[in-house]
């Protein structure tokens, strides 16, 4: 919204600032920040109050979270959704489709978390909405993102995907890109509402990941960046990079409460909302295949779950102690904050991979 300002800068020069991306990028950071620290603890209050016992515990899982984690209020990504979408509206250009159709995805896998979080503590029990109706709902929002994403992206782009590396090989999808766009999508989402099971785990990776796209989003948004770099040219994503800084500014804001101890847990409603926005940038940007390098701890997390079930129902016998794989290493006598914070470093090393890609050829 504050873009608009610049309409005025005829009379007022000093106003010419909004309109660099990365100056309102940086004001989206700050106000999301401050959001986080001014609305954290009355919203955690407010969900302690309502939910009473909290989030419920899994029995099934490693004893010491029955013990430390049981009555922690959940909802948390409520924070996180109120602080981006606040900070997006103010700072980004409303008149940009990929920031409504990424902020689209988001709002709607955070709806559908929300449901399911509400479910668990109404019944107090881990098992909220089933399997089938999420997946189900979320491949319907990921159907209409793709689609938008078709309409947003040029003719050449339509429909193609690209790759890291082999710059100039695009593979022509045609409309089979929808179910793929789907696939990265729901994918991501729920590869992020499997890593988050400790304190401060999901977050971090979380913001890593996304400040690595936003940097691409502004990069494929630049005819200088593009040509330099030899990437296809998407016009209109640098745009992306305001929601970005929205993302990290309310991440950090809610990190700040969800540090160990946790006093909030972000819950289905901010690691799916979370997760869907990775997979929607990565698909409006045209790197979705970046995605799986720069969120890989999301994808090791969401296949050791595959693998443990897969190998369980055909030998009854376990690959892990137990899956996601984070709970594995719980079982082997890791502490809690050597998990989260080397899982931290793996996240910003596989970003830094991610990125390489720009400049390989």
């Amino acid at each position: 919204m504050l873009y608009f300002l610049a309409e005025l800068a005829q009379n007022l020069s000093a106003l010419n600032v909004f309109r660099y991306i990365t100056f309102r990028a940086g004001g989206a950071f700050m106000t999301a920040l401050i959001f986080g620290f001014l609305f954290g603890r009355p919203l955690i209050e407010l969900l302690r109050v309502r939910q009473g016992r909290g989030q419920p515990i899994r029995s099934d899982g490693p004893e010491s979270h029955i013990l430390t984690k049981a009555g922690t209020p959940t909802m948390g990504g409520l924070l996180i959704l109120s602080a981006i979408v606040f900070s997006t509206l103010l700072w980004a250009r409303w008149d940009n489709g990929y920031v409504w159709m990424v902020l689209f995805v988001t709002l709607c896998f955070g709806l559908i978390g929300f449901v399911d979080d509400y479910a668990k503590v109404r019944k107090q029990t881990h098992a909220g909405v089933s399997g089938r109706v999420r997946l189900g709902a979320g491949f319907a929002v990921a159907l209409i993102a793709g689609g938008w994403a078709m309409y947003l992206h040029p003719p050449d782009l339509t429909g193609q995907l690209a790759f890291p590396v082999f710059k100039q090989f695009m593979l022509d999808l045609g409309w089979f890109f929808l179910p793929f766009a789907m696939l990265v999508i729901v994918g991501a989402a729920n590869a992020v509402n499997l890593t988050d099971g400790l304190d401060g785990l999901a977050i971090m990776p979380v913001m890593i990941a996304a400040g690595s796209l936003g940097v691409i989003a502004y990069v494929v948004g630049r005819t200088d960046f593009t040509e330099y770099l030899g990437v296809h040219f998407v016009p209109g994503t640098g745009e992306i990079l305001i929601f970005v800084a929205a993302l990290i500014g309310g991440g950090l804001g809610f990190l700040w409460y969800n540090a160990p101890p946790a006093a909030v847990f972000m819950g289905d409603t901010g690691s799916l909302a979370l997760g869907g926005a990775l997979g929607a940038i990565a698909v409006a940007t045209k790197h979705e295949i970046v995605l799986a390098i720069i969120g890989g701890l999301f994808v090791v997390e969401a296949l050791s779950v595959i693998i443990q079930v897969a190998y369980y129902k055909r030998t009854k016998k376990r690959v892990f102690l137990m899956a996601p794989i984070h709970h594995h290493f719980e079982k082997k006598g890791w502490a809690e904050p050597q998990i989260v914070i080397r899982f931290w470093i793996v996240s910003l090393i596989l970003a830094m991979i991610g990125l390489a890609t720009l400049k390989l050829r």
